[in-house]
């Protein structure tokens, strides 16, 4: 008898205020797990599924249809936390955190990266101790990197620049993606390679374009 293949995906509501799911969501999720399926809640706002991988297509299908992201697992980038409650749509820039989740989510990566996002200086989406954090602040953005939120060498993130227009901040997060797949090493974390690899170097690289 031939062994089932699993797949496992992340998936979430999509990027919005907080980790939220709809009855009609959770519905199509169950339709697709078996009875003893055991689902995990990540830090990410994310919950893992095991997949049957000849339902995968299906799966995907019916979870488009009913607007519930999915996400690879493993070393890739994964989507943007974001804050719990904002003032509203517009005003805290969601807009700009759901186009950078739909650039760089998925990508491969070293190791697992975390992004993530708040729109607005108190910083409820914890953008300091992520691997890259996004902090809106008014009009413009910020972008900061190498923050570690646990273990004894915890500490935030530093500034890369700040006033960013959103295209500014699209790309200036692509370009070091690529520093990082470049010159990162096989599962060296992210901040570890800030480390290594030297924030001021990063900078040198960003500016010489």
């Amino acid at each position: 008898m031939q062994t089932k293949k699993y797949i496992p995906l992340a998936v979430n509501g999509g990027i919005g205020y907080g980790a939220k799911l709809k009855p009609k969501q959770l519905a199509v999720l169950g339709q697709y797990l078996e009875e003893e399926s055991e689902i995990e809640l990540t830090t990410l706002q994310q919950l893992i599924v095991q997949i049957p991988e000849e339902e995968l297509d299906e799966v995907k299908r019916r979870f488009d249809e009913v607007g519930l992201s999915y996400y690879k697992v493993g070393k890739f980038v994964k989507n943007i936390r974001t804050c719990n409650f904002c003032k509203g749509e517009e005003e805290e820039g969601m807009p700009v955190a759901k186009e950078l989740n739909r650039r760089i989510a998925g990508q491969e990566v070293p190791f697992t990266l975390r992004p993530a996002y708040t729109g607005c200086p108190i910083g409820c989406g914890e953008p300091l101790i992520n691997d890259i954090g996004i902090m809106k602040d008014q009009d413009t953005y910020e972008l900061y990197i190498g923050g570690l939120s646990k273990g004894r060498d915890a500490r935030p993130g530093k500034l890369v620049r700040a006033n960013l227009e959103p295209e500014e901040l699209y790309d200036l997060v692509d370009r070091i993606l690529d520093i990082y797949r470049e010159n990162g090493k096989k599962r060296e974390k992210f901040y570890r390679f800030v480390d290594r690899f030297g924030f001021e170097k990063i900078i040198e690289e960003l500016e010489a374009v």
